[in-house]
């Protein structure tokens, strides 16, 4: 298994998935950084309602969260043979930056500060898609909990108890997201712009995690 399966280094990469998420809806003008389920339901119901000022506030997160997709994907592909770095470090750098970016950011930059997290967090969701060989998101919570709840049921259903280590990842998962999005929310009250800086210090212990990787 490689160190970027490991239930450690996933915990990690959630903890600071939930924290982006509550920095962005407490500190930002009430926009999602991961779910972007929601921003999509906001930003319809602005159009319908005429309000395009406000629609475009949750539309261009959308659009940057697209296009991290596509930049950790031509990262990987242009760096996964490399012998000197990992691909996955170089997307955790381009993140760390992006974040450390969004901290200097004043209120009246938020748009700009939301699209830069939606970005970083599309990469690392992109980038780190297993913990333990089981398909996983980091930055939000719908399909672990899909999966979390299947294995569960599999395992009441069979007796497997591999079924049981299944869900027991995938629950672990949410709730370490929920611990996250909860301090995040918390700290955004008193720290409130450069709460976001917690995020590059989780993302530069990852990176370090991986250099024996």
């Amino acid at each position: 298994m490689q160190k970027s399966e490991s239930f450690r280094l996933s915990a990690l990469l959630s903890f600071s998935g939930g924290l982006q998420d509550a920095y962005t809806y407490n500190v930002r003008d009430g926009v999602f950084a991961n779910a972007q389920t929601g921003n999509v339901v906001l930003m319809s119901q602005n159009f319908m309602l005429g309000e395009w000022t406000k629609g475009l506030r949750y539309l261009f997160p959308l659009v940057s969260f697209a296009a991290g997709v596509f930049l950790a994907e031509r990262i990987e592909s242009r760096f996964k043979s490399s012998s000197r770095i990992h691909w996955r470090q170089i997307v955790l750098l381009v993140e760390i930056v992006m974040l450390v970016i969004v901290g200097f950011l004043p209120a009246s930059c938020s748009m700009i500060a939301n699209m830069l997290v939606s970005f970083a967090c599309a990469m690392q969701v992109q980038t780190f898609r297993k913990v333990h060989g089981y398909g996983y998101a980091s930055t939000m919570c719908i399909g672990n909990l899909r999966s979390g709840t299947e294995s569960l049921s599999q395992f009441i259903r069979t007796g497997e108890k591999k079924s049981l280590y299944k869900s027991l990842h995938f629950f672990g998962i949410i709730i370490i997201f929920a611990i996250g999005a909860g301090i995040g929310g918390v700290l955004s009250g008193k720290l409130g712009i450069t709460t976001i800086w917690i995020s590059p210090l989780i993302l530069v212990l990852v990176t370090l995690m991986m250099i024996r990787e």
